[in-house]
């Protein structure tokens, strides 16, 4: 049997491009959507097994699309596509019920291999950073709920850690040193327990700071 998929990309090139991709393949594309809106009337009038939803939606971002389709459509899974490598984005997706992520510049085999993979209900692609997140965001589910304290200054960097900022961005835009924000990333990562920018954005994520 095939696999159903929705395409949700507000790109026609892209669109096209995917289904030039998986032509040939067990997965069969029955539908496409260029918008937030018409992805969730596509995904409950065909009930595909699959949704590959692109992460930014000209009415809102696919985030939040992807929270509805969870509440509408509960049986199908849904990958998230993206142009962006952003722990935040892929921190939410998480969140909000995401079964996989892949980027844009992926590999055919890849993307062929995570919808299959999700369509049969599998975990996350190893290779993915999907899986690492998620499997940080169930590791630090108890310790999350602890109060830590950061510092005002610590907060700020952090939500800025978590949108993807770099070390020398930050600066710029809190206006300090880039030596500065080393500390205070640092020190973010050991009072949260965790060991590298990304989790701690999951952690941010986890506690609403973004």
């Amino acid at each position: 049997m095939s696999i159903k998929l929705l395409v949700c990309d507000d790109h026609q090139v892209i669109r096209t491009g995917l289904a030039n991709l998986l032509a040939g393949t067990e997965i069969e594309i029955i539908g496409e959507a260029d918008s937030g809106k018409e992805t969730l009337r596509q995904a409950q009038k065909l009930k595909p097994d699959v949704i590959l939803l692109d992460i930014r939606m000209p009415d809102g971002d696919g985030l939040s699309t992807l929270e509805k389709l969870r509440v509408k459509v509960p049986d199908s899974r849904v990958v998230m596509l993206s142009t962006y490598d952003n722990p935040t984005y892929i921190a939410r997706a998480v969140a909000l019920g995401a079964s996989d992520y892949v980027l844009k510049d992926s590999s055919r085999d890849s993307i062929v291999a995570t919808i299959i993979s999700v369509a049969k209900g599998d975990a996350p692609s190893q290779t993915g950073e999907l899986k690492r997140i998620a499997g940080t965001m169930k590791i630090r589910q108890t310790a999350d709920d602890d109060d830590v304290p950061l510092t005002q200054r610590e907060t700020q960097v952090l939500r800025h850690v978590a949108l993807g900022l770099s070390n020398r961005e930050i600066g710029r835009s809190l206006e300090i040193s880039v030596e500065t924000v080393k500390e205070h990333v640092q020190n973010i990562l050991r009072k949260i327990a965790v060991s590298d920018r990304t989790q701690a954005a999951v952690w941010a994520v986890r506690k609403g700071l973004v």
